[in-house]
């Protein structure tokens, strides 16, 4: 099955400061990829780029035919990227004035022109998909953490992106919740789409993921 991401002979600079280089991979379809490493040598930044909040300093990257290069990207070309990547971030960044419902069909009305009542009634359907529709008219503050994790999922997935990234998604989770975050990813990975996560849990990489890349003295490599 042909990638959705292609990472190639990427560099990452902070300042002056090379994080990554080289970094070459593949994300399939169906697939779950998991990128290991301790906290500070990189993981967050290369999701970011991959999502186009960063740039990068060498090399490109393809998701789903939409490619970023070291030059700036354009607004079109990140309008493409919006609509390919979802990013649910370690701490969610939900709205936390707005309800679960409408934090969900927020960017798909706002950003990508989609009709308010087939926006609400997408994220209702994801919600029950995330098992938290019990949640649409709480407030962030009003959540647990696995609560709150599972809409931030449901808002990466709302204008449905082949790509689903997430980063240190188990970092607040007790075993029961890690494992089934693993199995929703398995599930999510199922129907289509190419999950990318960066984590230091090693148990959980190695039972729920596809690929481990490891993340090496600045350079990434398949580590199964």
């Amino acid at each position: 099955m042909s990638p959705v991401l292609c990472v190639r002979d990427v560099t990452l600079r902070r300042g002056a400061r090379e994080v990554l280089r080289g970094v070459t991979f593949d994300v399939a379809r169906g697939a779950v990829v998991v990128i290991m490493g301790p906290s500070g040598v990189g993981k967050t930044s290369l999701l970011r780029a991959i999502g186009g909040l960063d740039g990068i300093a060498a090399g490109a990257i393809d998701v789903a035919g939409v490619v970023l290069t070291p030059a700036k990207p354009n607004t079109p070309t990140l309008h493409a990227l919006h609509r390919t990547v979802g990013l649910v971030f370690q701490f969610h960044h939900l709205f936390e004035h707005l309800t679960v419902l409408k934090n969900v069909w927020l960017a798909p009305v706002h950003a990508h022109g989609v009709r308010q009542a087939d926006a609400e009634q997408h994220a209702r359907d994801l919600l029950r998909l995330m098992q938290v529709d019990h949640c649409a008219n709480a407030l962030p503050r009003e959540l647990s953490g696995g609560e709150a994790q599972r809409v931030a999922i449901a808002r990466a997935l709302a204008v449905n992106p082949p790509l689903l990234m997430m980063d240190e998604p188990t970092a607040s989770l007790d075993h029961a919740r890690r494992d089934a975050l693993g199995q929703l990813l398995q599930r999510l990975a199922a129907d289509n789409r190419a999950i990318l996560v960066s984590t230091h849990d090693e148990p959980f990489a190695r039972r729920w993921s596809s690929v481990v890349l490891r993340v090496d003295d600045g350079r990434v490599i398949v580590d199964r």
